[in-house]
């Protein structure tokens, strides 16, 4: 999956954090309510506007960072 179109980083928005196609939910914010037990399903149906796609491109971007951390740390 190609995140890029989905996953965004504008300086005045959010404190420059990645955020979900312009809009103010950021990456960490789906991956906490993950993390925290939520379901796909759930989080689609707390915020309507968010869709799979979303979700699965806040995880690829979480896993391309993490992958980069420890390319960095080699």
């Amino acid at each position: 999956m190609e995140y890029q179109n989905l996953i965004t980083i504008e300086p005045g928005k959010r404190s420059g954090k990645p955020c979900i196609r312009g809009m103010r939910i950021t990456v960490y914010d789906i991956l906490e309510y993950l993390a925290g037990g939520m379901t796909e399903t759930e989080i689609l149906e707390d915020f309507s506007e968010l869709t799979v796609a979303d979700i699965k491109a806040c995880l690829q971007f979480a896993a391309d960072r993490e992958k980069k951390l420890f390319i960095v740390a080699l």
